[in-house]
């Protein structure tokens, strides 16, 4: 997500955020009769979503989000939008690998009407009551079931557990034209398919979105086709729920070349996004930036959508920006460098994901510091600068957030996730210097690519990979509640 704190605010104060809204909760939804037999079914061959399987671990910041007892390998999504009723269609086909037996099934899942539900072809009760869908029949651990749950209803957003004040309601969220997107971090893929919504449950992708002639639909993935007015979308990386994102509208589309020939798409609304166009004609410039410090880019595909947002998403290979963060006289190239942002967190968050919300700090101390050195590097700022502006802003940060390895669960995605392990990244950087400080970076997300990681983990990489012991500083600067003095490191 983008980041609160930019460095291009030297000579200004810090700015930390503000707020969503509150929307009602429908009622409980009723389903399908009680279980009847399957007729013949084809035996399904699961190997074919290996690539989706995770170990899932229930999140303690929002333990009220996913579950551990259900690994999904792979959401094959068809949807189907209509503006004129606002109503949206879908069947989610979910291959699930049980990690515990189990009574039922419990996934993540806005009220919307069920139509239908099915488990390995047999029809089975399945009922949603706050934002839960439950399917009433039982499954054996590791032995795998294919869920089908077919559905329509009006989209509904979820509450921002937030202050921020770039941030809206979470979830699929309707426009003034009968258009759609969503940005769903920490939860929110919820409000448009039944979801296992937490970070450590990765699974494979197959998204097709059916819309009226005149209209595009875009969703993250690798574009795979248009069949009439029907877009299609693949992921074949595992994605994280939260890193999901559909867009319905009038767009136009660009396209263009990244380093190595990676193909981009870029979704606008002309008359209404055309200056942001020079931002998003400067992806292939941030991305060669970006592999020459971080290595390969990890994905087949990468992409903006332009949306009526006040932030920015970095969603996996279609980046979700808004329109409304505005270029200020202080902050003249705010929108071009929230992109690199997001471009930096297909390594650190989408390739190397966070096991649970504690450890969001990896994701956005990492993309804020090369936002950083790109802002230093493009801007001629001074180290002085830039050690001045980092030790400040941590001091502040941390006094009225805490330290960022124990985040508020109220606070989500507040400044001091992004800037102060930035710092702590930074001491790590004056220490063994530059080469042994990229070479790092690129080990961390090239080694563990399509994998989640935690603090443990982390710190065991870096002393491995340095040879030396920087278990002292990586936990004083995610513990402190004030700004650490100098660590010797061992």
């Amino acid at each position: 997500m983008r980041r609160p704190v930019p460095l291009i605010l030297l000579l200004g104060p810090l700015l930390v955020a503000g707020c969503t809204t509150d929307p009602a909760t429908p009622a409980a939804t009723p389903s399908a009769p009680a279980a009847t037999p399957s007729p013949t079914v084809a035996a399904v061959d699961y190997a074919a979503w290996q690539a989706g399987r995770s170990t899932p671990v229930a999140d303690p910041v929002y333990p009220a989000r996913g579950t551990d007892a259900v690994d999904v390998l792979h959401y094959d999504l068809a949807l189907e939008w209509a503006p004129s009723t606002t109503t949206l269609t879908g069947t989610a086909t979910l291959r699930i690998r049980p990690v515990k037996d189990a009574p039922n099934l419990v996934l993540d899942f806005m009220p919307y009407q069920l139509d239908g539900v099915t488990l390995d072809g047999a029809t089975v009760p399945g009922a949603v009551a706050k934002e839960k869908l439950t399917v009433s029949a039982p499954v054996v651990a590791d032995k795998p079931v294919t869920l089908v749950v077919t559905y329509h209803g009006r989209p509904r957003t979820t509450p921002m557990p937030s202050q921020r004040k770039d941030t809206e309601a979470l979830g699929l969220t309707l426009t003034k034209e009968g258009g759609l997107w969503t940005m769903q971090e920490p939860f929110g893929a919820f409000t448009w398919y039944p979801a296992n919504d937490q970070p450590s449950d990765e699974a494979l992708y197959d998204i097709r979105v059916t819309v009226p002639a005149g209209w595009s639909a875009i969703a993250s993935g690798t574009p795979a086709g248009q069949s009439g007015t029907t877009f299609t979308y693949r992921s074949t990386d595992p994605v994280a729920t939260y890193l999901t994102t559909l867009a319905v509208g009038k767009y136009q589309k660009l396209t263009a070349k990244g380093p190595r020939g990676v193909p981009l798409t870029f979704w606008y609304r002309k008359g209404v996004d055309d200056k942001l166009l020079p931002y998003l004609k400067k992806s292939p410039q941030y991305l060669a930036w970006l592999e020459k410090k971080f290595g390969p880019y990890p994905f087949p595909s990468g992409g903006v959508v332009v949306v009526d947002s006040a932030s920015g998403m970095e969603t996996q290979q279609m980046i979700t920006m808004g329109r409304k963060i505005e270029n200020t006289k202080a902050r003249r190239d705010r929108w071009g460098s929230d992109l690199l942002h997001e471009y930096t967190h297909q390594w650190f968050g989408n390739s190397v994901t966070p096991t649970t919300w504690t450890d969001l700090w990896l994701n956005e101390g990492w993309a804020k510091y090369a936002q950083d050195l790109y802002t230093q590097e493009t801007l001629k700022l001074s180290d002085a600068s830039l050690d001045r502006y980092l030790r400040e802003g941590d001091a502040v940060l941390r006094k009225k957030l805490g330290p960022p390895g124990r985040p508020d669960p109220k606070r989500f995605a507040e400044g001091n996730v992004y800037l102060c392990p930035e710092a702590m990244l930074h001491e790590i950087h004056r220490e063994v210097g530059d080469k042994a400080f990229f070479a790092l970076a690129r080990a961390w997300v090239q080694d563990q690519r399509n994998t989640q990681q935690d603090r443990a983990s982390f710190i065991a990489f870096v002393n491995k990979q340095t040879g030396r012991d920087f278990t002292a500083l990586i936990n004083a600067w995610l513990d402190s509640k004030t700004t650490p003095k100098k660590i010797a490191v061992g």
